[in-house]
């Protein structure tokens, strides 16, 4: 996972708020008896001003004129590929289900799957990492006048969920419990420069 560590550093070095300010992520949410999902895209491309290849160094200027610097790390594959002009597209995923088991009776958990897809030898740089974050907690508290859900983790922890929706929250019993997966994605992609 080294090379997915660092490709989510450049990355995440390049889309830092004050710079990626002109996006709008776009959100869905869906709602189901028991189940509840909410999921979000944000997209940001920007142009390569300039490569550094004895520091691995390229700046990016954004639609709205923000210049953002970011040090692609050695494991970044293809970086002799990058040329001023280039257009360098970032998409981050990101999703959050929250499924009721009614009754409970299975273990509370943590389970992490982490991916990685790296560009072949020879083509532009690029990639996508992401994780999946399964955890089962048990309901040990409903508090009707807050509608509010008190689940107890794997390691002990507690945390208090408001439950907006009335029909969804009269459905929540104590010793019911709660699986909530949590997916986020991030896909780097490089245009070659538009041909003049």
């Amino acid at each position: 996972m080294k090379n997915g560590k660092l490709l989510v550093i450049a990355a995440l070095a390049a889309i830092t708020p004050a710079a990626w300010a002109q996006t709008q992520p776009h959100v869905e949410m869906h709602k189901a008896p028991g189940q509840a999902t909410i999921k979000g895209t944000t997209k940001v491309t920007a142009t390569v001003e300039s490569i550094d290849p004895a520091t691995r160094t390229v700046v990016l200027k954004t639609s709205n004129h923000k210049i953002v610097e970011v040090e692609v790390g050695d494991e970044a594959r293809n970086f002799d590929q990058l040329k001023v002009g280039d257009v360098v597209t970032v998409v981050y995923r990101e999703s959050l289900t929250l499924s009721l088991k009614k009754n409970g009776g299975a273990a509370t958990s943590v389970e992490e799957k982490p991916s990685m897809e790296r560009t072949p030898e020879g083509s532009k740089p690029g990639g996508a990492i992401g994780r999946q974050l399964t955890i089962v907690a048990d309901v040990v508290e409903v508090h009707p006048k807050s509608r509010m859900v008190t689940l107890k983790g794997p390691k002990g922890n507690t945390v208090d969920l408001h439950v907006a929706n009335p029909e969804q929250f009269a459905n929540i019993k104590k010793g019911d419990q709660v699986e909530a997966v949590y997916t986020e994605a991030l896909a780097i992609s490089v245009e070659p420069a538009a041909k003049k």
